[in-house]
């Protein structure tokens, strides 16, 4: 493939997207809204992230673009902060939208950042593509919000795939760093309940997948960007102890989540919420794990 525009690639995700297509790609554009320069093989082109500008330009010829725009859900939930979260993913959407509609030749894929939290609360029912019920609350807002932001413009000549993501799971970023920091700090029990799924993907499984993606045009709409298996938040802490070979950990019940929550300015719903999601689409459509379980995620990475 010749071109990949990635909007928003100046995040964790974003950086390790652009590695991994670095060989698969000749020109890989990054959208920005730091400074225009070129870095790491990457062309870094500023924009805005919600009016048109030059870096429009780069649509005159792009066969894949994948939107990560998207502010941090890591923060107090305050009205500030929320209007935030949903404009920047909905702007970009409706921006990057807007300029392959009017595009003569548009990119034959467009992958669109979303999130496994759309779906509801659930210690019982495994969410699929095609059964899984939609929840309620302000995440799921910006989800529904930043979906059909994406679906509403009218592009006939571009795949579209809304990526459902988990937690993804790495060394040196995303949601493993802190909760093992935690487990070294003597807090590796469970958190609430502990009943609560926890659904992941390896770091290198969600690069793989959006690949996968890109090479099977009959994929579209909604993928599931997750492992095969969740698992309660009790034993992902058990799992990590013992990778640690750490042989207790103080349990963390919801009350002292909520002073820490406040402490560290972020939310309990990050690690109380029970995602329970499966890649029914990714698995129907072949795609190999290269890691199904927890434990042998956790033993790669940690």
């Amino acid at each position: 493939m010749k071109k990949l525009i990635i909007a928003g690639g100046s995040g964790f995700l974003g950086k390790e997207i652009a590695s991994y297509f670095t060989t698969k790609f000749t020109d890989i554009v990054i959208l920005t809204r730091g400074t225009t320069e070129t870095k790491n093989g990457c062309r870094y082109v500023t924009w805005d992230g919600k009016t048109l500008g030059a870096w429009q330009e780069e649509f005159r010829s792009c066969e894949v673009l994948i939107n990560m725009a998207g502010r941090s859900v890591d923060c107090r939930y305050t009205p500030k902060n929320k209007k935030l979260i949903m404009d920047s993913r909905v702007d970009a959407t409706k921006i990057l939208g807007e300029v392959i509609t009017k595009s003569k030749n548009p990119p034959q894929v467009w992958i669109n950042s979303s999130t496994a939290t759309i779906y509801r609360h659930s210690l019982d029912q495994q969410m699929d593509e095609a059964t899984g019920e939609i929840g309620t609350g302000f995440s799921v807002a910006v989800a529904k919000a930043w979906e059909e932001a994406f679906y509403a413009s009218i592009t006939p000549n571009t795949r579209k795939v809304a990526l459902r993501t988990s937690i993804v799971l790495a060394k040196n970023g995303g949601a493993l760093v802190p909760i093992v920091q935690l487990a070294k700090m003597g807090f590796g029990g469970k958190q609430g309940k502990g009943n609560q799924q926890f659904s992941w993907i390896h770091c290198d499984d969600f690069l793989e997948s959006i690949n996968f993606i890109i090479e099977n045009d009959h994929l579209i709409g909604a993928v599931n960007s997750v492992a095969p298996e969740p698992v309660t938040n009790s034993f992902l802490m058990k799992t990590i102890r013992k990778q640690l070979k750490i042989p207790f950990g103080i349990p963390l019940p919801k009350f002292l989540l909520e002073i820490g929550a406040r402490l560290i300015k972020t939310e309990t719903e990050l690690i109380l919420k029970s995602r329970n999601v499966i890649p029914q689409k990714l698995t129907d459509a072949g795609f190999k794990f290269k890691f199904n379980t927890i434990k042998g995620a956790l033993e790669d990475l940690i």
